[in-house]
């Protein structure tokens, strides 16, 4: 299905995230036409995928119409220099969606026009290969046309969470929007224990990578829990369980997981004020 929009959209931020959500609506179909991108410096691998597709980037953005979406992917320290240069743009059926961490939506609503329709969303990084996951947020200007269409623009880079209690977001924040740098932590010490217990350094990182990569597509199409596959994997007093002795073992990887969403959702509920 071609994705279409009700006006032009446009893209504040074409970095990591925003260059992902932009690909991502291009391979939908989005007409590029509809689409205009401001940013002083985007990557070099969007810039160039940009120009493929006819996209200049522009320091400075005016439109003959108001946008049906600006989407804000800024980091959260500019939104207090982004939002007044905007607010000019936005139109009485404008929807804004912000994917900068942190600021909540009464600080988004607080510095564009009285009355806008504004969504606080939080992506992944897995966004950049379709496989991202997004909580959303919406004020109580948006309506359900406008939903949709949030849902229509996030879905194409994954799956779409709504939730109503926004307070909530800090602690999803902390979960997904950080979690794949969990993740990648762990990739990257289990390779080094590995070659602590005598691998060499390229194969235990070949292994480390496989088997994580193998492990989340496993535990993305099982219907089983996680706490299931994983006692699967274990067989009594055997070689996994002795692992498993000393990861669950009292302040071990569950206590330090908690301490660690636990700091995240704290430095987001700090960002917010």
């Amino acid at each position: 299905m071609t994705l279409r929009l009700p006006g032009p959209l446009l893209l504040v931020g074409a970095g990591k995230m925003g260059g992902a959500l932009l690909a991502s609506w291009l391979r939908e179909g989005l007409d590029p036409a509809s689409i205009m991108v401001q940013d002083p410096g985007p990557p070099p691998e969007t810039a160039a995928m940009m120009a493929s597709h006819g996209l200049r980037v522009r320091p400075k953005v005016e439109m003959p119409v108001p946008p049906a979406v600006i989407v804000i992917a800024v980091k959260p320290q500019l939104l207090h220099r982004v939002l007044p240069a905007l607010a000019p743009l936005v139109g009485s059926q404008t929807l804004v969606v912000s994917i900068a961490a942190g600021p909540t939506l009464a600080n988004l609503q607080s510095l564009l026009p009285p009355g806008t329709a504004v969504v606080r969303a939080m992506p992944n990084t897995p966004a950049a290969i379709g496989q991202g996951i997004t909580a959303a947020c919406a004020n109580a200007e948006v309506t359900p046309e406008q939903a949709h269409l949030c849902d229509e623009l996030l879905e194409a880079v994954g799956e779409v969470i709504w939730i109503g209690d926004e307070p909530l977001l800090d602690a999803l924040t902390a979960v997904s929007g950080s979690g794949p740098a969990y993740v990648f932590l762990l990739a990257e010490y289990l390779a080094a224990a590995g070659v602590a217990a005598g691998l060499e350094p390229e194969l235990a990182t070949r292994l480390a990578r496989g088997t994580i990569a193998g492990a989340g597509e496993l535990l993305r199409r099982s219907e089983l829990s996680p706490a299931e596959l994983r006692k699967n994997v274990t067989s009594p007093n055997g070689v996994t369980a002795a692992a498993l002795e000393v990861l669950m073992a009292e302040d071990g990887l569950g206590d330090l997981f908690k301490k660690a969403v636990a700091a995240a959702a704290k430095r987001s509920r700090e960002l917010s004020s």
